[in-house]
């Protein structure tokens, strides 16, 4: 059985309901009508502010943060967050509250609602990982050392040797360090230590020597040699490599998971990402294969020589002509019509069965990972790393993003990201096109983020900047189709890659 967090109303009017989440995810709690979950807009809950705090979810961990509510928010009774008496939301939403992690048995007080918080996380045999049984889990915990599956202990008393006396220590599936104070208690799993995260490069250096040894989970990426780092992010890098012999380049991958890694997690988010593997068109980004070793991903992908777009607005001075970029973003809607519809197939249902279905979302579209290639002496835009953000979240690999000052700003994410998150659909990725069109336009992004407000807060309650504010110079005609795109309130406007595709063609 999964992990999963139970959110229980036991106290005020909407005391019996409750909430479930067995996938990571992130969620807004207040009144306003997207929020989930929902506090109903009326006199019983006036003192619930509209976007009254984050909830950042990946089961077994749950972390909270006020969004400088009036009232704020309490943890078993100690406030974490609250704006003072006579300050504006907008001043809140300036107040730098720390984010909270939450424990089973914790009370979650929004004015008189409180949530009671309960955990249920799988416990694992000490000695073989197995997951024990709920039924065995009782007899386990009853008698002496740590947890064993009943197995386990039954080998343990024929040789007649005594129960472990305590659990073993977590250690770094790369260097061996202790981390069980990084992981958690309760964290089962491979985990890559903080400190080997930070030098990706080192760790595929070693996985190519690993391969060249004939470890036999790293066949795939055997023969290569690295020549370049092509660009990284905050879950590892990408390397340009060449195959000995065959002189062929490709683009290397790795991915460091932010979690502990458990079987299932593993198989969870390499499943999904076959359904990467299974895309082919000429505007999505080619993958070949993919593998893990000691908690590491990693992928071999078509090798786009021209590079991103961010960095061709670089060279450029910030901004690409109005021709190229619409045609860039015409490509790129095309490689997302097709993904949305392609036959997909290992798509996973809520009862955790694989099926063949239609469809994938990217949700993490922007010019960084729009690619440029030539075929056949033309240039053509890719997209790339098509899927794996959101496989990576919901396999629960990312640990909790959403609430960390290090998760970044939300640039070219809509609203429905972060209130709806696991419900995101096909036009999530539409909003995400148009706001890179807009990037490629203007050099800024669709939303002002002032320095010291909560990049969320702004995210949910401000709009986007009509585009010919930032340069009055866009026809009038393209610029009402990119504000219109824009639009993630109540929802987005244009909810397939071909109607936006279709309306910036006729304004042109």
């Amino acid at each position: 059985m999964p992990a999963k967090i139970t959110l229980r109303i036991t106290q005020g009017a909407l005391a019996g309901q409750e909430f479930v989440f067995e996938e990571a995810s992130s969620c807004v709690v207040g009144r306003s009508s997207d929020c989930s979950p929902r506090i109903p807009d009326d006199k019983v809950h006036e003192t619930i502010s509209r976007h009254h705090c984050l909830l950042d979810i990946n089961p077994p961990d749950i972390r909270v943060r006020d969004f400088g509510s009036l009232n704020g928010t309490a943890v078993n009774g100690k406030p974490i967050g609250q704006r003072q008496q006579g300050m504006t939301p907008e001043e809140g939403a300036k107040l730098a509250f720390p984010e909270h992690d939450l424990k089973h048995g914790d009370e979650l007080r929004l004015g008189e609602t409180v949530f009671r918080v309960e955990v249920f996380a799988p416990a694992q045999c000490a000695e073989c990982a197995v997951e024990i049984p709920e039924d065995q889990r009782r007899r386990a915990e009853r008698l002496p050392g740590v947890l064993q599956c009943e197995a386990c202990r039954k080998k343990a008393e024929l040789v007649r040797r005594p129960a472990i006396p305590k659990r073993k220590p977590k250690v770094c599936a790369r260097c061996g360090r202790d981390v069980t104070a990084e992981v958690g208690a309760h964290r089962q799993g491979e985990y890559v230590c903080a400190r080997c995260q930070r030098d990706p490069f080192e760790i595929m250096r070693k996985m190519l020597g690993q391969a060249g040894a004939g470890a036999r989970e790293l066949q795939a990426i055997r023969g290569y040699t690295l020549e370049c780092e092509l660009g990284h992010g905050g879950f590892g890098a990408v390397y340009l490599a060449r195959k000995e012999g065959s002189g062929e380049q490709v683009a290397l991958k790795v991915m460091l998971p932010r979690a502990a890694m458990n079987p299932q997690a593993k198989e969870r988010f390499l499943r999904e990402v076959a359904n990467t593997e299974a895309l082919r068109h000429r505007h999505v980004v080619e993958f070949r294969e993919s593998g893990c070793s000691q908690g590491t991903f990693f992928f071999t992908m078509e090798y786009c020589r021209l590079g991103s777009i961010d960095k061709l607005m670089e060279r450029r001075g910030g901004r690409l002509p109005l021709k190229e970029a619409v045609g860039i973003a015409c490509e790129v809607l095309d490689g997302l019509e097709y993904a949305h519809h392609a036959t997909i197939p290992n798509v996973r249902l809520k009862d955790g069965r694989y099926v063949e279905g239609h469809g994938l979302v990217h949700r993490d579209l922007s010019p960084h990972n729009i690619l440029l290639t030539e075929v056949q002496g033309v240039t053509v835009a890719k997209v790339s790393d098509y899927g794996l953000s959101k496989a990576f979240d919901t396999a629960g690999l990312s640990g909790l993003t959403r609430t960390k000052d290090t998760a970044g700003k939300p640039l070219f994410m809509p609203r429905q990201q972060v209130t709806d998150f696991l419900r995101a659909g096909p036009e999530v990725d539409v909003w995400a096109a148009a706001a890179s069109l807009y990037n490629m336009l203007t050099g800024a992004v669709p939303r002002d983020f002032p320095p010291g407000k909560d990049v969320w807060v702004t995210l949910l309650e401000t709009q986007p900047v009509p585009i010919r504010r930032r340069d009055p110079g866009i026809p009038a005609r393209l610029a009402a189709v990119i504000d219109r795109a824009l639009i993630d309130k109540p929802a987005i406007v244009f909810k397939t890659a071909a109607s936006l595709k279709q309306a910036l063609l006729a304004a042109l």
